[in-house]
């Protein structure tokens, strides 16, 4: 897996759309887990020389392993 994560388009706030204010002061890339998953249940994640899982269990929590 070489394709570089890239971050959701920035999207103009209007008073509908405000960003909470934990992600206003936030300046951290975020994903949502369906932009990694995708329709999959579990996907390695290389870092390194090691191979990750994330891993979606059927309570819909996230578990990372090496």
């Amino acid at each position: 897996m070489t394709t570089p994560l890239r971050s959701a388009p920035e999207q103009p706030s209007t008073p509908d759309t405000q960003p909470a204010p934990s992600m206003a002061t936030s300046c951290h890339r975020r994903w949502r887990s369906t932009e990694l998953l995708g329709h999959q249940q579990e996907i390695e994640i290389e870092h390194g020389q090691a191979i990750y899982r994330l891993r979606l269990t059927s309570l819909g929590k996230l578990i990372l392993t090496k």
